[in-house]
């Protein structure tokens, strides 16, 4: 399936809710440290709801680390300045989905990193600058989950 991977989150909430996400779609979500919240923050717990024993998730002390972990044959790094739109690729099962923190986005080494394949971007308003972490994750997921014919789902 797809796999997640979230570079220095900071809100527990967001995580939260993409472990939820991760658990209702079958997706690994992998979360690269440093984090800016505590794993048993009650704000992450809150937003997972019940989801977290149903999630797979990994913490990686680095972004080097969870390359070696993942060793992606595709990488799509999602980003405000990305020079595609997520709807022009085609998701193949195991590609990684790269998010960045909240409040800045990925660095230019990260969207630059040599694992990255494609740079892609969410249409969004030009006046506006990011979509929340959470509900970016579940747009992108869901494109390459319905590419896929939601393979794995009661509904597929």
């Amino acid at each position: 399936m797809f796999r997640v991977l979230f570079y220095t989150p900071e809100i527990p909430g967001n995580t939260g809710n993409a472990i939820r996400l991760a658990a209702v779609t079958g997706a690994e979500l992998h979360l690269v440290r440093p984090l800016g919240f505590d794993l048993d923050d009650a704000k992450l717990r809150r937003a997972g709801l019940d989801y977290h024993d149903l999630a797979v998730l990994h913490v990686h002390d680095s972004l080097q680390e969870a390359w070696a972990a993942l060793e992606p044959q595709r990488v799509y790094a999602f980003t405000s300045d990305g020079e595609q739109s997520y709807t022009s690729v085609e998701y193949l099962p195991g590609d990684v989905l790269l998010f960045g923190p909240e409040s800045v986005g990925l660095p230019t080494d990260v969207k630059h990193d040599e694992h990255v394949t494609a740079r892609l971007r969410l249409p969004m308003l030009p006046s506006l600058r990011s979509l929340n972490l959470a509900n970016s994750a579940s747009i992108a997921l869901y494109e390459a989950w319905r590419q896929n014919d939601f393979q794995g789902s009661r509904d597929a």
